[in-house]
């Protein structure tokens, strides 16, 4: 056994994702804790920048799969390296973000290595247990593996707060075998089609402003968009907006679609279902704009506000800027 805390570092066109490096932080500290050696693995293709980014997080090591055939995400080629990587190094510890990809392809590791997986955390202990939310987020469980090695857990972003890297330890870097056969892949990505809006992605974003139905249509969402772009924040939506067309289901936030823990969660029109609130209430506060004082929202919200959000949003917007100006 390598004795060594592993954090997964995701990155996107050769670019460290805010929610590895948030991992880094916790992680060095995880590994400093228990005494052993902190390592970060890395994928993809031609990633020198985030390779030197990860230096600075106080890495010992860092294991690194530079190919072609990872040069845009694969379920099997994913899988196949990190299995055969975890077990010929046996790491103690595993810590991925929780995201669209470590969901697809982090189980099927976790079954071939013939080890548990713990998923959306938290929060992590000092004992190796993981706090995770459960029942539509109405309760929390803590989850302790006993015998199986290696630990591994999936963390939601922006869960276990930042801070500062420690800077560079000139570590090791270990350069990865890619050993995929072409023969099992199943599944051949010719090309991702994306669409830009200048926003912070949704689940990393630190402050949300987010529609319901009370937004009565898609071209009100303008509105919420205007105060975001003040705010720097991403713009979500609940399922009864995704479902009326008003917007696209890469947007909705819940139980459905995606799960948020942003510093700032703005909730408009609103109702506050518990489908919503399972994919949002770990966020650090929340304000709710609702013109029902009985709406359920005002139950989990830190600040509430009752009235017409046409009115109360543009104001938002119009103060931010004042504020944000000066």
């Amino acid at each position: 056994m390598a004795n060594e805390v592993w954090v997964f570092v995701e990155q996107k066109e050769g670019k460290m994702k805010k929610s590895a490096a948030e991992l880094l932080i916790n992680g060095q500290k995880i590994a400093e804790n228990l005494g052993q050696k902190f390592a970060a693995v890395v994928f993809g293709n031609d990633i020198s920048e985030v390779t030197e980014q990860v230096k600075e997080y106080g890495v010992e090591k860092v294991y690194l799969a530079d190919d072609e055939k990872l040069k845009i995400y694969n379920t099997e080629s994913f899988t196949t390296v990190m299995t055969d990587l975890i077990q010929e190094e046996e790491p103690e510890l595993v810590l991925f973000g929780h995201s669209a990809l470590t969901k697809d392809f982090v189980p099927r590791v976790a079954e071939r290595v013939g080890t548990g997986l713990v998923t959306d955390c938290t929060d992590i202990n000092e004992d190796l247990s993981f706090k995770r939310p459960i029942y539509a987020g109405k309760a929390f469980s803590t989850v302790k593996f006993t015998d199986q090695r290696p630990v591994m857990a999936t963390i939601r972003a922006n869960a276990l707060g930042a801070g500062e890297p420690v800077g560079s330890k000139s570590p090791d870097i270990v350069d990865v075998e890619v050993s995929v056969d072409d023969e099992n892949i199943r599944t051949l990505v010719k090309d991702i089609v994306q669409k830009v809006t200048g926003r912070p992605e949704l689940t990393e974003a630190e402050i949300i402003v987010s529609g319901g139905r009370g937004m009565k249509g898609p071209d009100n969402f303008a509105l919420l968009e205007d105060l975001a772009d003040v705010l720097g924040a991403a713009v979500g939506a609940s399922r009864a907006a995704v479902d009326a067309g008003w917007r696209e289901q890469e947007f909705q936030v819940g139980q459905t679609g995606k799960t948020v823990s942003p510093q700032i969660y703005i909730a408009c029109g609103i109702s506050g279902a518990i489908q919503h609130l399972a994919g949002m209430g770990s966020s650090k506060y929340i304000v709710a704009i609702n013109k029902d004082p009985e709406a359920n929202i005002f139950k989990v919200a830190d600040y509430g506000i009752v009235g017409d959000l046409f009115k109360l949003v543009p104001l938002m917007t119009q103060e931010f800027k004042k504020v944000l100006a000066g």
